[in-house]
């Protein structure tokens, strides 16, 4: 069972990896595929945190899944009230948000997967790249947040 949920896990996060490099590359974009896309990467990412969190029950990984599902209804809900108001554009897809899904992701996979391979330490590692994706998820969401209130109109 591990191996089959990390590997529908990193196909899933391998096709929207993919998907957003050909939709930039060939300038292909719809309104709803830009609704769904976010939409599909919190639920992916967050029924994954959920299913480690209650494997574990580790203090520590239900705090990273608590601080990511947190981080992602809010940045969604910022940019949301943004593109209300005629902003979007200050709460753009940042360089560290990138790399913060790719170390969820391999986090994610490597958690899924729960086991060694071929000697090589996985669920350690994702433990690690756990660690470090939920520093990235807190300092973006303070970046996003300041770009965002930076000129903001309250009204």
């Amino acid at each position: 069972m591990p191996l089959t949920a990390s590997t529908i896990f990193g196909l899933a996060g391998l096709t929207d990896l993919v998907d957003g490099y050909l939709a930039r590359k060939f300038n292909q974009e719809s309104r709803f595929g830009a609704f769904l896309d976010p939409v599909a990467d919190k639920l992916l990412v967050s029924v994954a945190l959920l299913l480690i969190v209650e494997r574990e029950g580790m203090i520590w990984i239900t705090l990273a899944a608590v601080v990511i599902i947190s981080r992602e209804i809010t940045i969604s809900a910022l940019r949301e009230w943004m593109a209300e108001i005629g902003e979007r554009g200050k709460v753009a897809v940042a360089y560290i948000g990138k790399v913060k899904a790719v170390l969820q992701i391999l986090a994610l996979i490597f958690l899924l997967y729960n086991q060694d391979l071929w000697g090589a330490p996985l669920r350690e590692v994702g433990f690690v790249f756990l660690a470090i994706a939920t520093v990235l998820t807190v300092v973006s969401m303070i970046q996003y947040l300041a770009a965002a209130f930076r000129g903001m109109r309250l009204d």
